[in-house]
Formats: structure tokens, sequence, C-alpha cells
């Protein structure tokens, strides 16, 4: 009954529940940056590459998620773009965990490159960053509407065009935060992993 009556609060009250959960979001976000939410263990390095690469598997597959979930509501498939729009917020919600972890744990790296590059992926990043903060109400929203609402009622809701404007933000975000993330670790952070690896290889020879 309880779970009922919430449910209809927030089904009456859309943009409210939108401004609660996003003013959550961007405190625990902000505070985490700020060092003022001390529950984070310090990592190794070792950990926040990991924490890197795990990171990079879920956007990609929140991105694979969120395409489909495009291509599959423009073929009137409902319950598959429902779907995929749920996995996709599923995987931003994990990505935010993993990325809590790694920057309240100290887990900070810098790109090897110097020149046009540096200032293309500085770009690529502020980009990222910016379209990240500024989804986040949006996508909130339509997720929202999705989550409290039938397909029939959804007609009647902004529910599509707000959609549009978080597929379209969110999706440019996950891409450009893929592409930096190769840049980071793998494009110009190839001798690193190198120095990294000769110990191991040293060990296997003996």
């Amino acid at each position: 009954m309880a779970t009922a009556t919430a449910k209809r609060r927030v089904k009456d009250n859309p943009r409210a529940a939108t401004a609660v959960l996003s003013i959550l979001g961007y405190v625990l976000v902000l505070g985490t940056f700020a060092g003022l939410i001390p529950i984070y263990p310090e990592i190794s390095r070792s950990t926040v590459d990991l924490l890197s690469h795990a990171i990079a598997v879920v956007n990609t597959v929140a991105l694979t998620s969120l395409l489909l979930g495009w291509r599959w509501i423009r073929r009137g498939e409902v319950r598959k773009h429902r779907a995929a729009m749920l996995t996709a917020f599923v995987m931003i919600l994990t990505f935010l965990a993993l990325y809590l972890v790694k920057i309240g744990g100290g887990g900070e790296k810098s790109i090897a490159v110097e020149g046009l590059v540096y200032y293309a992926y500085l770009v690529m990043l502020a980009i990222h960053i910016a379209l990240s903060v500024i989804a986040v109400p949006v996508v909130v929203y339509a997720v929202v509407l999705g989550l409290t609402h039938t397909p029939a009622e959804l007609r009647n809701t902004p529910h599509a065009r707000v959609g549009r404007w978080a597929a379209g933000a969110w999706g440019l975000s996950l891409a450009l935060g893929i592409v930096t993330y190769l840049m980071l670790n793998h494009v110009y952070g190839v001798d690193e992993y190198m120095a990294a690896l000769v110990p191991l290889v040293l060990v296997r020879r003996r």
C-alpha cells in the first residue's frame, strides 16, 4: 500500500521527484569531489586502472543499450525500448558507483601527451563532463515518467520530447567518455602499461 501511494505521488509530481533525485545526485558527486564524504577507502594504482576499465565497459553497454532503445522506439517496439532504456539507466547508476569509489579513493590520472592532442582531449573531456551534469535532470525526468506511466499515458506527457534530448545528451556524453578513456588508458598510456608488464615478463622467464 505504501509503495503504491509513493508511486502515485511520484506520478502526480514527476518534476518534484526529478528535482529531489537530481539534487541528491549532485550533492553526492560534489561532496565526493570536495572530500566531504569520507566513506571511501584509499585505492592503489592497480585498482584505479581496474575501475577505469570497468567504467569503460559499463559506459559501452549503456551506450549500446541507449542506441538500441532509440532504434526500437522508432520501430514502435515499446517493450524492447523500455527494457533497453532501463538497462542503460542501471548501467549509468553502476557507472556512478564505480566512479565515486575511484574519485573518493584518490584515483586520478593525467594523460601523457602534449600539444594539439592534449587540448583536443581537454575539450572532449570538458564536453563530456558538461553534458553529464546537464543531462542528469533530463534523464531522470524521462525515466520517472517512463516508470510511472503506461505507454498510453505517456502519449499525454512530454516523455518523447524530453527523451530525445536526454538520449542525445546522454549518448554524446557516453561516447566522449569512451573516447577519452581510450586516449588516457591505451593510446597515450601504452608506454606506462608496457613498463608495468616488464616485471611480470621477467618473473615468468625465471
